[in-house]
C-alpha cells in the first residue's frame, strides 16, 4: 500500500490557512460569506482612519507652509520645507543624532542581556529562579514616575564604583539596558526549543557559550525580531529619563525637545510637525525591517508541529 507525503512547505501552508481560518471564525464571520467580507471591509477602513489619520496628519502639516492639524488632508496646500528650516534653527538634527545613539546602542545592549538572562532562565536551573522571575515581573508593573527619583540617586552615586554619570549620555544609555519584557520574550522562546537538539551538541563538544552562538540563537530569531522592535520603540519613546539623567539640554533626546518646541509660540506648529515627521522615521524603518521577523515570533507557537 502506497503511502504519500507532503512536503513541509506545504504542510506548513496549511498550518497557516488552518490558524487563518481559526482567527476569522473567533472574529465572528464565515469564510467565504459576502456579508462578512463587507464587515471585514468596513471594520479594516475603520482601523486604517484611527491609526493612519494621525501620521498622514503629522507627514502632511511638516510639508505644509501653514499647517492646520484639525484637518485631515492627503497633500499639503502649500509646499515648503520651512518648517524644517525653523526645525533645524532649534538644533533638532542634534538632539535626532542623540536619539540615534542613544537607541542603538541602548538596543545592542538590551539585546546581549536579553539573550544571556534568557537562556540562563530558560535552560539553566538554578536555586531562586523563580524569585529571579518574580522580580522581572515586578519590574514591568512599576511606571516610570515611580522609580524615577531612585535611579536619580543611583545614577548620582552608582553602588560598589562609587562614581556619578549622571549628566553624561551613558546616564540614558545604561538605565535601558535591561529589559525585563526582553528577558521574559527571549526565555519563553528559548524554553521551546527541543532538548535534544542541545543534547546533540553537547555530545558534539560544543561548550555552552558556543550552543548559544551557534545554535539557540540562531533559531531565536523571530524572537530577537520581536525584542528588537519592542525595545527600539521603548527606547526612543522615551521621555522622562532623560529629563532625569541630563544635566545640559545638549544631551536631551528628541521626545524631550519637542515639548520644548510645543511649548515655543515663536516657533509655530508646522516646526512642530516636523520634528514629530523625523521622529516617526526610525520607527517606522525599523518596523519595515523586522516585521517579518515579527509575525514569525508572534505566530511561531500557533504553526510549530
Amino acid at each position: 500500500m502506497s503511502q504519500s507525503f507532503s512536503p513541509p512547505a506545504a504542510r506548513k501552508r496549511r498550518q497557516q490557512k488552518s490558524v487563518e481560518g481559526t482567527l476569522d471564525t473567533a472574529f465572528g464571520w464565515a469564510i467565504g460569506d459576502p456579508k462578512s467580507m463587507i464587515v471585514r471591509a468596513v471594520f479594516c477602513a475603520l482601523l486604517l482612519f484611527v491609526f493612519a489619520g494621525p501620521i498622514m496628519t503629522i507627514i502632511v502639516g511638516a510639508f505644509d507652509l501653514n499647517p492646520d492639524p484639525t484637518a485631515l488632508t492627503l497633500w499639503p496646500h502649500n509646499p515648503s520645507l520651512e518648517n524644517f528650516r525653523v526645525a533645524t534653527g532649534r538644533g533638532i538634527w542634534g538632539y535626532f543624532a542623540n536619539s540615534l545613539f542613544i537607541a542603538g546602542f541602548g538596543l545592542l545592549l538590551q539585546i546581549i542581556v536579553a539573550v544571556m538572562a534568557g537562556y540562563a532562565l530558560a535552560r539553566r536551573k538554578f536555586y531562586g529562579q523563580t524569585v529571579v522571575l518574580g522580580i522581572f515581573l515586578a519590574t514591568m508593573m512599576l511606571p516610570e514616575e515611580v522609580v524615577a527619583v531612585p535611579l536619580a540617586v543611583v545614577l548620582g552615586d552608582l553602588p560598589l564604583l562609587g562614581i556619578s554619570i549622571r549628566g553624561t549620555i551613558f546616564a540614558i544609555i545604561l538605565p535601558v539596558a535591561a529589559s525585563a519584557f526582553s528577558i521574559l520574550v527571549m526565555a519563553a522562546f528559548m524554553r521551546d526549543i527541543p532538548e535534544e537538539i542541545i543534547e546533540a551538541a553537547r555530545i558534539d563538544g560544543a561548550s555552552e557559550f558556543r550552543i548559544l552562538l551557534q545554535v539557540i540563537l540562531p533559531m531565536s530569531l523571530p524572537a530577537l525580531g520581536v525584542v528588537a522592535i519592542f525595545g527600539f520603540n521603548g527606547i526612543w519613546d522615551q521621555y522622562l529619563l532623560p529629563l532625569v539623567a541630563a544635566n545640559r539640554t545638549d544631551d536631551y533626546t528628541i521626545t524631550v525637545i519637542l515639548r520644548s518646541l510645543r511649548a515655543d509660540i515663536e516657533v509655530g506648529t508646522g516646526a512642530l510637525l516636523a520634528g514629530a515627521f523625523l521622529a516617526l522615521i526610525p520607527s517606522l524603518i525599523v518596523y519595515l525591517l523586522l516585521q517579518k521577523s515579527l509575525v514569525r515570533g508572534m505566530t511561531s507557537g500557533a504553526i510549530k508541529g
